[in-house]
């Protein structure tokens, strides 16, 4: 048995939010340890994030070649190259681990390639990559375990080796024919960029419209999209049996309103929902409790039910976004240096980086029904702003949610090119408490996305007066 070897800092997972508490630590001059089984830099810059927009942005320059007469552009011939869309995937993953790596030394923390698995509070067993263990203690514990893609209890599915984001992000060849089960974020990202390399694809939903959380008329707005790229999108359908092997041959066979289908395919990507990694490392053994659904149970200060120990990012239950893990990493400094930051009430923005893309922040309008809070709503389409005139890229609209009695913006939703730019704008006005007046009367460069919100907000319908009054 080794002996025990103790740091004052030790991290186990090396993603957004353990490797900057890692780092900062080091660099403060604290003994610090990462342990990380795999990846280095976590899911976001070799699996997730980075990689999907890379290979995106891949499809979307097909798409424009496809359009190229649109632009005075005349194309001979189009010829994809999904070997080129990895290298070029490969290279930035690449250099993303180069500078992780960087990092790592230049904060003098101590990467340890293994798994750790809790044997007492505060206190792991690392079986190593390399070979053999090390017994390590940290005086401070933070968790940082990611989550993984779930694979539904369908008969014959897990049988049938399918693809989650992991494996169609590493695809060399194109399927010929793609079955996408789920219409979340990873189903309709990569749904669509498999479409536009030149793959039939078929999109499985359960639910009764794309993007559930949304509005209708977001559901409606991409399944319009989808079906003008030719995307085949089944909704109120679940997924009976899976026979065949993915990568050669999918039966699936499918009910939806009482009548069974049955689909063949190539290739079929799982996109129905994540699960914490928190099974099998003896968690329990460290008093570290989980949810129901096997997430680590933490306070709005992102404590754990054990003395000096922390969890951040997804393994927490916080929302699967890189930018909110980044987040959970600093509450947990502020508080560790005598702050009192919590994640209530936080704003999050979140954005589908499909083609036009999907942004939202604070409420839509069903969540605010759902609430009861009353709202004033101004909606314009894409083609109201000068700046999509010049991309021709008119597709989409932009929602604003106002409260009746104030000006306070409850929230955007954007579907439309650079919808993420348009959100970060409204976003600022929201954290800064701003009334919307003061976005309408903002001057805004000529021709730019945010310029539309002066044509947005000039159309809010009037405040209304107080029921007191």
């Amino acid at each position: 048995m080794p002996d025990t070897e103790n740091y004052e800092v030790l991290v186990v997972g090396s993603g957004e939010a353990g490797k900057y508490i890692a780092w900062t630590m080091g660099k403060a001059g604290h003994r610090t340890a990462m342990i990380e089984r795999k990846l280095i830099g976590g899911s976001c810059p070799n699996i997730a994030c980075l990689p999907s927009k890379n290979v995106i942005h891949s499809a979307k320059v097909v798409s424009f070649a496809r359009r190229g007469t649109e632009f005075g552009l005349d194309f001979d011939s189009l010829r994809i190259d999904m070997a080129g869309v990895q290298l070029r995937k490969r290279n930035m993953v690449q250099d993303m681990i180069k500078i992780h790596l960087d990092r790592y030394k230049t904060s003098g923390v101590e990467l340890i390639m293994g798994t750790a698995r809790f044997i007492a509070p505060r206190t792991v067993e690392v079986s190593l990559n390399a070979g053999g263990t090390r017994l390590i203690e940290g005086n401070r514990i933070f968790l940082d375990l990611g989550t993984r893609a779930a694979i539904p209890d369908v008969p014959g599915l897990a049988a049938s080796q399918p693809m989650t984001h992991v494996e169609a992000l590493d695809l060399d060849h194109l399927p010929d024919h793609l079955i996408v089960l789920g219409a979340g974020y990873v189903g309709l990202e990569l749904a669509q960029a498999m479409r536009r390399f030149g793959a039939r694809v078929t999109v499985i939903e359960r639910g009764a419209q794309l993007a559930s959380q949304e509005d209708a008329d977001v559901g409606r707005a991409l399944l319009e999209l989808f079906q003008d790229e030719g995307i085949e999108v089944l909704l109120k359908t679940t997924v009976q049996s899976v026979e065949g092997r993915s990568g050669q041959h999918i039966v699936v066979k499918v009910e939806a309103e009482n009548r069974l289908r049955t689909l063949e395919g190539s290739d079929i990507l799982v996109a129905t929902g994540r699960l914490p990694n928190t099974g099998g490392i003896g968690l329990e053994q460290a008093g570290i409790q989980l949810s129901a659904q096997g997430f680590v149970e933490v306070n709005e200060r992102l404590e754990t039910t054990s003395p000096n120990v922390w969890a951040m990012g997804d393994c927490a239950g916080s929302p699967f976004f890189t930018h909110v893990a980044f987040d959970d990493f600093r509450i947990v400094l502020d508080n560790l240096n005598g702050g009192n930051r919590t994640t209530r009430d936080r704003l999050v923005p979140f954005c589908l980086f499909t083609d036009p893309e999907l942004g939202r922040i604070g409420l839509n309008e069903s969540e605010a029904k759902a609430k009861g809070i009353d709202y004033r709503t101004v909606e314009i389409p894409m083609a109201s702003v000068l700046r999509m005139r010049t991309l021709s890229e008119l597709r989409g609209f932009i929602k604003l949610l106002v409260a009746v009695e104030t000006d306070y913006i409850l929230g955007l939703t954007v579907f439309g090119f650079e919808a993420s730019e348009i959100l970060a704008v409204v976003q600022t006005a929201m954290l800064a408490g701003l009334p919307y007046t003061t976005l309408r009367d903002a001057m805004f460069t000529h021709p730019t996305p945010a310029e539309g919100l002066n044509v947005l907000l000039a159309n809010v319908p009037p405040k209304q007066a107080s029921k007191a009054a």
